[in-house]
Parts: structure tokens; sequence; C-alpha cells
């Protein structure tokens, strides 16, 4: 009975050094940019060696290229400053046409063009960790690929305007989501992200602190695994105290 309790307190913290943590920041309600309304999230997936993220605008129907997103900064609870962009993944190229709200969509899985940079300033905020940029010098394709909302109900960009519509310095727009894989020395599935800041449109500066607290749950299959570890070493010590 004793080695079948230790084989399951083993089980569990096992299961708990595996637990990846997922921690979501959201744009303040009400939030703008450029005078025009933005809404927002970035979820960060966080485990050893590794920091997944999906950056999702989900400001529809936008009027103007001031609400597209453009850069993220966020801070990590275990203090890196230095990692590397193994990674990026776009949900489409959306071009969207000069009259009529139309768009087509291609290129679903390329690479964002977006450039990692650590211990840098973000439009006037020094973020003393790390920067997923569009905007900076190393990103590939500036002033295009940034973060574009869905289109309204009718799935036209109906309230578009020339900053959008047509227009070819800024056209392609990522479509809606993108994703990005970082590998961070020293990272675990304990980390959290402690801040995280938005940016907006094709000039720095127009920065929108994420809102908290930050939600943190365990990943779902370990959440599950660490579930009947729990169930387990209850039977455990049901049948400890009947015998």
């Amino acid at each position: 009975m004793k080695s079948l309790l230790s084989g399951v307190l083993f089980l569990l913290a096992a299961l708990s050094a595996a637990q990846a943590s997922v921690i979501t920041f959201t744009t303040p309600a009400g939030s703008t940019a450029g005078g025009e309304p933005v809404n927002a999230s970035a979820t960060f997936t966080t485990s050893a060696g590794s920091l997944l993220i999906t950056l999702t605008n989900l400001q529809a129907d936008p009027t103007s290229v001031a609400q597209n997103l453009s850069d993220l900064a966020f801070t990590l609870s275990t203090g890196q400053t230095s990692g590397t962009l193994i990674s990026s993944s776009v949900f489409a190229l959306r071009t969207i046409a000069g009259s009529g709200g139309t768009f087509i969509d291609a290129g679903a899985g390329s690479s964002t063009g977006w450039a990692l940079e650590t211990g840098t300033t973000n439009g006037g905020l020094s973020t003393a960790g790390f920067r997923l940029c569009d905007l900076c010098d190393a990103a590939a394709n500036t002033p295009a690929y940034t973060i574009i909302g869905p289109p309204n109900g009718s799935n036209l960009y109906a309230s578009a305007n020339s900053s959008i519509a047509g227009n070819g310095p800024h056209n392609p727009f990522i479509g809606q989501s993108a994703t990005f894989t970082l590998a961070i020395p020293g990272i675990t599935s304990t980390t959290t992200v402690t801040n995280a800041i938005f940016s907006f449109g094709t000039s720095e500066g127009n920065n929108v602190p994420g809102g908290g607290p930050p939600q943190e749950i365990p990943e779902p299959g370990t959440a599950a695994l660490l579930g009947g570890g729990l169930i387990a070493l209850a039977w455990v010590l049901r049948r400890r105290k009947a015998s």
C-alpha cells in the first residue's frame, strides 16, 4: 500500500512538472488607438523552454489601419530578456479591394514576417522583456502584414477607408489572427506573463496596455490527467484508512 501511495504521489509530481500555463490578456473595454476603437487579445502558453503566443484582432469592420495590430510587448515572471522567434504563422493573408469592402484570402500558414526584439523600447514604453513587431527594422514586410479584425456580418469591410481599402503599401493584411513560437532558455511551465502592451497602426506610439488580471488555466489535457491522479490518490487514502 505504501509503495502504491508513493507511486501516485510521484505521478502527481510528474504531471505538475509537465503542466503548461495559459494566460490571456485583452484590451480593456472602451480602448482606442488613433481615435478609433480597438479590441484585441493575446494568449500565452508557457512550457519548458517554449512560449506559444496567439495574437488576435477582434475589432470587426475597422475603419482605419490605425485599428490594426502591429506590435506586442510583454514581460515574464521569471525575468528572461532573451530568446529566439522559432516560427510564426498566419490565419490568412487578406487583400482588401479598393471599393465594395470585398477581400481575397491567400497564404494560410505563411510566415508573419514579424520580428522579435528583446530589452527594447516600444513607442516610448520600455518593455524590459520582449517585443513581437511588424514596425521594427528587422520585420520583413512593414507597413503591410499588420493584423486586421474580421469583416462585418455581411462578410465585407464596408467601413474601410483609404488606409485599408485598396491601399497598396498596407495590403495584404494578416487576417484576424497569427501565432508565434518562441524558444526562451529558462522558461518553465509555471512562468506567467506579468505585463502585455498592444500596439496599433503603422506608426509607433499607439499603445494600449493589456487588461488584467490575466486569466491562467492549466493545459486541458494535463488538467484531466492531474484530476485522474487526484482521484487515484483519494482511492489509495480511503483503502489505507479502511485497512
